[in-house]
């Protein structure tokens, strides 16, 4: 099955990729390595989803919210390749920021999300190295940013 397969049988649409929300590019390209700055969990209409694991949200919710961050993250992805995830060779290494409270343990739970994500559009080349850090506070309130690094062909 292609990428493009796999992506319209998980409906994402890749269009409207979120702006960076601060003094920084989204995403930048040296030596055929992609790495896209902390994606955070902004839904297709602008909403950015806020809150603190542990407090406002749960295991389950805060999923959902770092789900939103890995489909931000192909976005990102998908206009480095030049919108063509075909181009893609690998993906390297995520890692993400779990705004918690000070006796969430789970954060690698909050993550495999985004994991599971890139590996069924990339397959094998989508295994990654991963860390899973807590935080006591996120950028704009949110409960988790993830960013990533990706080889291109």
């Amino acid at each position: 099955m292609s990428i493009n397969e796999k992506l319209k049988s998980l409906n994402l649409d890749l269009s409207n990729a979120p702006k960076a929300v601060g003094s920084y590019a989204a995403f930048k390209i040296i030596n055929k390595k992609v790495y896209i700055s902390g994606q955070l969990p902004i839904k297709n209409d602008g909403t950015i989803v806020k809150g603190k694991v542990g407090k406002d949200f749960s295991i389950e919710n805060s999923q959902d919210a770092a789900y939103l961050c890995g489909v931000n993250i192909i976005k990102q992805l998908n206009l480095a390749s030049g919108n063509n995830l075909e181009n893609v060779k690998n993906c390297i290494k995520i890692t993400g920021f779990v705004n918690s409270t000070e006796n969430f343990v789970d954060q690698p739970k909050v993550l495999n999300p985004v994991s599971e994500l890139i590996v069924k559009i990339f397959g094998d080349k989508g295994m990654h190295a991963r860390a899973a850090v807590s935080v006591n506070s996120l950028p704009l309130g949110v409960p988790v940013e993830v960013d990533a690094i990706f080889e291109l062909n």
